[in-house]
């Protein structure tokens, strides 16, 4: 198997490189974006967040998990729990504790908790109470400050107006504390990126092209010394992602791009829509991100 996640995060931190994410809101997903990863001898990781089967057909952490066993290569990927919220899109709460518990007991290798919905002391105390339950089986642990917007309901304020303002954006001293306090293993942080929709007929529109701050994006690296993590990074402008990339960020989240491929191709067959993520994926890989061939050099006892 080689390193384990913890470290392979660290190793692209350290190394100013990066580790794409790619969520599976359909099982069928699956294997093309293995297949993509090790055609490419990238590393990345796949996962499934909480509205991958809440809002689309993921189906659960099982059958994400039983699926991802038929197809893994450990030589290129690990498996990894997304956005489970204290508070969701919906406004509701969240039994996320029980949800983490379940994927610890599947074998995910990492997971994530998103408190960023509540005021930064229950954040803090959400998410330390994932740390120690998840430290206890040797499992990293992921949380979000800041608003990465878009998954809310109704439409986003002008992209442009958030990034000049930079409402929800992390804020460095807070992320310092945060993870001093919580003893998190990555941040998920918010520096103009947004997510794409999960929700009505905004799910199958394109994507602002987003921009990063990247002045900002150091300020909260100075602050925390732990890998970062870019959420929605569907759509994002390529001269952004890789300065973002040599500026801390170790972990992509790509959701928007590969679904809307599926989606869009799925009327004429399931075996056209899985054709369709792997030529998507090997785009991204090769072209938008430039990480092709990373496996080696991140987990060469692996290769």
């Amino acid at each position: 198997m080689g390193l384990t996640t913890r470290e392979l995060m660290l190793n692209a931190f350290e190394a100013g490189t990066m580790i794409p994410a790619f969520n599976i809101p359909y099982l069928p997903m699956m294997e093309p974006v293995v297949r993509a990863l090790g055609d490419t001898r990238a590393f990345g990781l796949i996962q499934a967040a909480r509205p991958d089967w809440e809002k689309f057909d993921a189906e659960g952490l099982g059958p994400v998990r039983d699926e991802y066993e038929k197809v893994k290569d450990e030589r290129f990927t690990r498996l990894h729990l997304d956005h489970v919220p204290v508070i969701d899109e919906d406004g509701l709460r969240v039994d996320y504790a029980a949800i983490i518990a379940e994927a610890l007991r599947l074998g995910y290798e990492s997971v994530m908790v998103d408190g960023s919905r509540l005021p930064l002391e229950g954040n803090i105390a959400a998410t330390a109470e994932v740390v120690q339950m998840a430290h206890a089986e040797g499992v990293p642990v992921e949380a979000e400050l800041g608003a990465v917007l878009g998954h809310e309901a109704g439409p986003l304020p002008p992209y442009e107006e958030l990034f000049a303002s930079g409402k929800g954006f992390t804020d460095p001293d807070d992320a310092k504390q945060f993870v001093a306090e919580t003893g998190v293993d990555w941040l998920s942080v918010a520096i103009g990126n947004i997510h794409g929709a999960i929700s009505g007929a905004a799910k199958s529109q394109k994507k602002v092209a987003a921009r990063l701050n990247i002045d900002h994006l150091d300020r909260i690296r100075r602050a925390t010394s732990v890998p970062l993590v870019l959420h929605g990074g569907s759509g994002i402008r390529k001269n952004s992602v890789l300065e973002a990339i040599r500026h801390g960020i170790a972990k992509i989240n790509i959701g928007t791009a590969i679904r809307q491929a599926y989606e869009g191709a799925r009327a004429e067959s399931v075996q056209a829509a899985q054709d369709e993520v792997y030529r998507t994926c090997v785009g991204l890989i090769t072209d938008e991100l430039e990480v092709a061939g990373s496996a080696d050099a991140l987990n060469p006892q692996g290769a």
